[in-house]
């Protein structure tokens, strides 16, 4: 007999599901947003592609991570020659940097549309946040923290409901999109892929694998253990395919809103998740 329990369900979910509400940052909202407000539905369809793509290449991350022990850098390092490793570890340094830094600068942008201020200063307070919360907060707890936090993201969905949407509309919009092959529309496209099969994610999944097995057991515990690994690998496969999902779900839901508000009002040019909350 079926027997479903939310609550443990819940509990089994971890570095898949935090991984995937990761990927709808700023930085990814402003993507979405733009998507949304230049083409409407037109570019729904996307999320469907980029679903399949991301749970596959997450998997093969988190795996990496769970048997091995380690994460793909140090995987890398052991494995490829150092003129491989180095030129990919500086890029993903660059871009996680510039990531980073774009987060940190739409989040002030956030407050300061709320209660005004200087919005340096607020970027100053959350990077020193971000930083001090993972140093001191143990990792068991600091993962409940971000799992809780990952409801936040569900504010989009009931967005959508609240915009009056024409759902048959929206139906045929994603099932039979009419594609504009313009150099902005494929360029959109292209944003929209990278913004959500991101790189850093990889390393992400990778290392919260590593994490997960080190505060349970150690790093080669499932050396010792290999009876055990069925039982881990079941774990993240679940937790990936509902964390992608998750994270194509809201994808999805913020171009949804801004097609059934912005585009609907004629505002199509949004460069930033701030200018879209506008």
């Amino acid at each position: 007999m079926f027997n479903f329990k939310f609550p443990k369900f819940i509990k089994k979910l971890g570095p898949g599901l935090i991984t995937g509400a990761a990927d709808d940052d700023p930085s990814g909202i402003a993507t979405y947003s733009q998507a949304g407000a230049q083409y409407g539905f037109g570019l729904l369809w996307t999320m469907f592609f980029t679903y399949p793509l991301m749970v596959g290449i997450q998997l093969v991350s988190a795996r990496i991570g769970l048997v091995t022990g380690r994460g793909l850098a140090e995987n890398m390092r052991r494995f490829y020659p150092q003129y491989v490793t180095w030129p990919l570890v500086i890029l993903l340094l660059a871009a996680n940097t510039i990531n980073i830094a774009a987060d940190l600068a739409a989040m002030a942008d956030a407050v300061k549309l709320v209660i005004g201020g200087p919005r340096h200063l607020y970027a100053v307070g959350f990077g020193m946040s971000c930083l001090l919360l993972q140093i001191f907060i143990p990792y068991e707890r600091y993962v409940r923290i971000l799992k809780w936090l990952t409801l936040s993201l569900f504010a989009y969905v009931g967005t959508v409901f609240a915009s009056h949407v024409e759902w048959n509309t929206v139906i045929k919009a994603t099932v039979f999109p009419e594609t504009i092959f313009t150099s902005q529309y494929v360029l959109l496209i292209v944003g929209v892929f990278g913004t959500t099969i991101s790189p850093y994610l990889f390393f992400w999944q990778a290392g919260q694998e590593v994490e997960e097995v080190r505060v349970k057991h150690n790093t080669t515990y499932l050396n010792h253990h290999p009876q055990h690994l069925g039982t881990h690998l079941k774990r993240i496969r679940i937790d990936t395919i509902v964390g992608m999902g998750f994270s194509n779900l809201i994808a999805f839901f913020i171009m949804l809103t801004t097609a059934a508000t912005l585009f609907k009002a004629g505002l199509h040019d949004i460069q930033t998740s701030a200018q879209a909350a506008e």
